[in-house]
């Protein structure tokens, strides 16, 4: 039933009708795709009907994509925020194919953002796209669905957890992605016996247009294709009406379908992908093979009565310290480091300055300059305005910059607390990763 990489399309959707929102790239497209394989009908309900400067694809070359996949599309311009073009779009939907047969509630928008730094325009927009978007589009797609024989809603988004580490740090944008999750809870009882209702969401972070702007160059490496979202969704698509209520993870319900070498849906086979949000048993698995992986790496500190060595790979090592003297490993040797490793490379990609608000024993401000000419490290205030401000413990800063601690894990965690640029905090991660390999 399976084939190496991904699930093989069986015609179960041969003539659906699927009414997508955001599928004219991403996440949405590629659930698109996979159902056209097996010729089905694609209402690609979405924004973007001219290119965007920064983000490929439009419904229109969205639709012709599905149409050399074998499918048939209807572009549809739909802001998901507003009620009259949905309705025009599932009027279109039903008049051209003569119905609705599966809704998948994609669109989305993101800001990660703290409570203080959300804007009430940005919060406005997370509420109505997320939450109030995904419930207007299946009040009006219902009355259609549940006169279909497959009859499916299938949310993007995460199970519900209460853990407080996935609102304390963006707080608006969870509340927003679990009002989807809430839809699924209830609409689930609601229409059981009549349409299935389940929520979809990866176990990583999936590359996309959107993840290249958040993440900056290199970010794809971490993450995996949107191809094992859509084989999932494949899969949650043609189960019959009975399988309802579920939060699905791609990874866990793909190994149930027979799927075992994983590497096939990474963009970089071998390379650490990027936990996603909102799972905790990810979390802790994520933090055990860190340090798993810095024991077997050869990472180890002897501590002896007339100071300590740094034992790093292979053996190699590295005076620590003395009695009189600060550890190498310390914030302000770790600075000296990074300097030392900053070029003109570096300041090119990144383009951001960052400040560090360190708390604890070697507390005390610190930055990065890695925007102005060769770019530079110091301590106090920088001396232009910082684009990324972060906040810390110094103990957590040093395990991160020396491979200890991944970025993705502290912020996740709540141990590294960032306001400001988000993309360009993620941009960070890539001098993180340099410096970890120097150490």
């Amino acid at each position: 039933m399976l084939k190496a990489y991904g699930l093989i399309d069986l015609g179960k959707l041969a003539g659906c009708t699927l009414f997508i929102t955001g599928a004219s790239r991403g996440i949405g497209k590629a659930i698109a795709l996979k159902a056209a394989k097996d010729g089905a009908n694609v209402v690609i309900a979405a924004k973007t009907s001219e290119p965007h400067p920064k983000l490929a694809g439009t419904i229109y070359t969205a639709a012709e994509e599905i149409e050399a996949a074998g499918g048939k599309a209807l572009p549809c311009v739909v802001n998901v925020r507003e009620e009259q073009q949905i309705a025009d779009a599932v009027e279109k939907a039903v008049q051209k194919f003569g119905g609705i047969d599966i809704l998948v509630n994609n669109a989305s928008a993101i800001s990660l953002t703290g409570t203080l730094e959300t804007t009430a325009k940005k919060l406005d927009l997370m509420m109505s796209a997320n939450t109030r978007g995904t419930y207007l589009t299946s009040k009006l797609c219902l009355p259609f669905l549940k006169k279909s024989k497959i009859a499916h809603i299938l949310n993007i988004s995460p199970p519900l957890n209460l853990n407080p580490i996935w609102f304390k740090n963006h707080c608006a944008y969870t509340i927003s992605k679990y009002g989807m999750s809430m839809c699924v809870l209830g609409m689930a009882e609601e229409f059981r016996g009549e349409v299935a209702v389940n929520a979809l969401w990866p176990k990583t972070a999936i590359h996309t247009a959107a993840m290249d702007m958040l993440g900056g160059p290199g970010v794809e490496k971490q993450c995996r294709k949107t191809d094992i979202v859509a084989d999932a969704a494949y899969c949650i698509l043609t189960k019959p009406k009975s399988f309802t209520g579920n939060f699905v993870i791609d990874e866990t319900l793909l190994k149930k379908e027979g799927i075992k070498n994983f590497d096939v849906y990474a963009v970089a086979p071998g390379h650490p992908v990027i936990p996603d949000y909102f799972l905790d048993e990810d979390l802790d698995t994520q933090a055990m093979k860190m340090e798993a992986q810095g024991a077997s790496s050869g990472f180890r500190e002897e501590k002896k009565a007339d100071g300590a060595k740094h034992t790093g790979p292979e053996g190699s090592q590295i005076s620590l310290e003395t009695s009189t003297t600060k550890p190498l490993g310390s914030v302000a040797e770790t600075f000296k480091i990074i300097e030392g490793i900053i070029n003109e490379d570096v300041v090119k990609s990144t383009q951001g300055v960052f400040l560090f608000e360190l708390s604890g024993e070697e507390g005390g401000t610190w930055y990065i300059d890695l925007k102005n000419k060769g770019g530079n490290t110091g301590s106090g205030e920088p001396p232009v305005k910082a684009d990324v401000i972060m906040s810390m413990s110094s103990n957590d800063f040093v395990r991160m910059f020396t491979g200890k601690l991944k970025p993705t894990m502290a912020f996740m965690s709540g141990k590294l607390k960032i306001k400001g640029n988000m993309s360009l905090a993620l941009r960070l991660e890539k001098l993180v990763s340099q410096l970890g390999s120097k150490l």
